[in-house]
């Protein structure tokens, strides 16, 4: 590696910006993206917020709040994952419920903001960032609902927008373009790991005097150099498994559809196919990565296996 590489932000924001004196880097990210004074409160383990044994994982990262009190969700997920969106509305749900204290009014509810940082071909879509908001639109009229209420006795109009969570999905591969503007720089950096020397970005000079490869122990450098090639492995390999099983999908879905409705059969075909191809594949590699003496915690985000599966594995 040369002596100007950084480390991958999925890395970092684990083992080296979870010290209150680097919230400055993420502080630039979020900061960049809302346009807005952001600070960090506090970073969370994967299974942090995990209340009971049988909670679902919420595998918030990072939690903020902006200059309006409001609160911003970010994970970074480098597997695929069959049901993330609605792993991301369980998370909003779960952070407006747990800022609001029983017997409080809905009036103190808060808006949440979700942000995924994604590793991992999401769906088909050109752009790096997509944004999802709720809005309620006349089904005849066209026109957006504007909400009129009466409070401390002023009417006061609201948008749905205004209240509803909403949710930024940044597809980190699919950014193939120059830097020109502060955001792109970011996003350059989370797929990259390029900082540019003269970036004016905020968080980014910060990252440059905090990131550097060659100025990790030799311990923590073999350590980013085994997720690095995990994380290569399990894209290669999953990649594969996508394609046969959608290739294996096609097949199954033709068959079917002879007996019981062409495009029915292919819909069930490709689902099926999709996701035994994704977990053989995903158990090979969790096997090989087993062998070579990677842990189970790294062996699971690599692979997207429960630490039960990968235990079983011989």
């Amino acid at each position: 590696m040369e002596r100007n590489t950084y480390i991958r932000f999925d890395w970092a924001i684990k083992r080296l910006l979870r010290d209150k004196a680097n919230f400055s880097v993420l502080e630039g990210l979020l900061t960049v993206l809302f346009n807005d004074q952001t600070k960090i409160v506090e970073i969370l383990e994967s299974e942090g917020n995990q209340q009971r044994e049988d909670d679902k994982f919420n595998r918030v990262d990072i939690k903020a709040k902006n200059s309006k009190g409001e609160i911003i969700i970010v994970e970074v997920q480098n597997t695929r994952e069959l049901y993330y969106l609605e792993r991301i509305l369980y998370g909003t749900a779960k952070a407006i419920t747990e800022h609001i204290s029983l017997g409080e009014t809905y009036k103190e509810v808060k808006k949440v903001y979700s942000i995924s940082i994604l590793y991992f071909d999401l769906g088909k879509g050109s752009d790096y960032l997509y944004h999802g908001t709720n809005r309620f639109v006349g089904v005849h009229t066209n026109d957006e609902l504007l909400v009129t209420a009466k409070e401390e006795g002023v009417i006061v109009q609201k948008l749905p927008g205004e209240i509803f969570p909403e949710y930024y999905l940044i597809r980190v591969n699919e950014f193939n373009q120059v830097a020109k503007t502060p955001l792109e720089e970011w996003i350059q950096y989370l797929k990259t790991g390029v900082i540019n020397p003269d970036t004016k970005a905020p968080g980014l000079p910060e990252a440059r005097e905090k990131l550097r490869y060659y100025d990790m122990s030799q311990e923590e450098r073999h350590a980013y150099d085994e997720h690095v090639n995990a994380i290569m492995i399990q894209n290669d390999v999953l990649n594969t498994a996508k394609q046969e099983g959608l290739d294996e999908g096609r097949a199954e879905g033709r068959a079917e559809g002879r007996a019981e409705g062409r495009a029915e059969g292919r819909a069930e075909g490709r689902a099926e196919g999709r996701a035994e191809g994704q977990k053989e594949k995903a158990l090979d590699v969790a096997l090989n990565l087993k062998s070579m003496g990677l842990p189970v915690e790294m062996i699971a985000q690599a692979t997207g296996l429960t630490a039960e599966e990968i235990e079983k594995i011989q």
